[in-house]
């Protein structure tokens, strides 16, 4: 399985925590954040097929942030692996930075698509899927999103969607941090399962876990990894 290639920059999992650090501000959304943390880790350092000295690669494979607030998480992971310099994480938030309050496509290298209002970033995926298969490209679709957000009427016309189309390029990752009130009878992962999706539950700190899930095959089908983590505080 190809994995993300990194600009030399020394750093590892265990300097994440630090990185974040350097944002600081009042519109953090710190649970958020460090929600994905472990699952964004594992998607650049061991899942996708991405080049951060070619982020533009026709040929890779598309991570679109849905869950997108919070994202100071996915700006250190992304220092991490050489997409953004290290530098500009204490600029998080300022107004002459690249680093906004939602990851900008424009503004941050490796980022496909700009979040904002919840609920797009599926469908997106689904776009993008599709328009990859239509050309018969090799290139995987991971999209990750917020267990609460998924409630968005977007969200439940994408997972129909894409059971339909029988997207096997696509996997969608929710968090589970317990963030939704109204819950979902049998689970998040049911919702999918009833559309047509593979599906699995993971621990959301287990990386080996998590990287199983994200390459396990799932044949004709559009996968999702729910991943469950410790509830929002």
């Amino acid at each position: 399985m190809p994995n993300a290639t990194s600009s030399d920059t020394g750093l590892g999992y265990a300097d994440l925590p630090r990185l974040m650090t350097l944002m600081t501000g009042d519109e953090k959304h710190s649970s958020s954040a460090t929600s994905t943390l472990d699952v964004l880790w594992v998607l650049y350092s061991q899942v996708l097929n991405i080049d951060a000295n070619n982020p533009e690669d026709p040929a890779r494979d598309r991570f679109l942030l849905s869950k997108g607030h919070g994202p100071m998480a996915y700006y250190a992971v992304l220092a991490a692996r050489g997409f953004i310099p290290v530098e500009a994480l204490p600029t998080f938030a300022q107004y002459d930075s690249i680093l906004g309050k939602h990851p900008d496509s424009q503004l941050v290298p490796g980022v496909e698509i700009g979040s904002g209002s919840l609920g797009h970033g599926l469908p997106i995926a689904i776009g993008v899927a599709n328009g990859l298969k239509a050309r018969k490209s090799d290139s995987r679709v991971f999209c990750l999103v917020g267990d609460a957000e998924s409630n968005e009427g977007s969200g439940h016309e994408a997972i129909a969607m894409a059971g339909r189309l029988n997207l096997s390029n696509l996997t969608a990752i929710v968090i589970d941090n317990k963030s939704d009130a109204t819950t979902w009878p049998g689970g998040i992962s049911s919702r999918f399962a009833v559309e047509g999706w593979s599906t699995c539950d993971v621990d959301g700190r287990d990386h080996g876990a998590i990287q199983e899930a994200l390459v396990t095959p799932h044949n004709d089908l559009p996968h999702v990894v729910v991943a469950l983590v410790e509830p929002k505080g």
